[in-house]
């Protein structure tokens, strides 16, 4: 069986040790490699369902594909307060998955205000609370 194989088994299993220790082995953020990028979002992916949060949090300081799985996480698990702290200090990322989770929940009015609070010159932020962004429309 192949490293690939064993963890996916692994990750069948939530066997989330394993199938983060195998995967890790074989992935990069910036590389020529197709499959080790991949990889990369794969081993993000893990950590974010391993409930491993401070893991990604840590991993989110320099890498956009980590800040973008935990304001995922986050919006999931219906973390407010975190979307909003990291909103606070600039992650425009949050921002949007803030103002889109606020929207969701028939909050409009906080998501406005967020906009307001967090990015005042953000028409991307603005158009999402006009409703003329979905996430479909917007690129991950």
């Amino acid at each position: 069986m192949q490293w690939y194989e064993r963890a996916q088994e692994a990750e069948r299993d939530q066997n989330w040790d394993v199938a983060i220790a195998l995967v890790t082995a074989h992935a990069e953020c910036v590389s020529v490699d197709p499959y080790r990028h991949n990889n990369h979002l794969w081993h993000m992916d893990l950590l974010a369902r391993a409930e491993r949060l401070p893991e990604l949090a840590e991993l989110a300081l320099t890498d956009a594909h980590a800040r973008r799985r935990l304001n995922r996480a986050f919006r999931r698990r219906g973390m407010v307060p975190e979307l909003r702290s990291r909103a606070r200090k600039g992650d425009r990322d949050a921002l949007y998955v803030l103002v889109r989770l606020l929207c969701e929940t028939d909050r409009a009015q906080e998501a406005s205000q967020a906009v307001q609070d967090y990015g005042p010159e953000d028409q991307y932020a603005r158009e999402i609370v006009a409703g003329l962004r979905t996430p479909s429309s917007a690129a991950e």
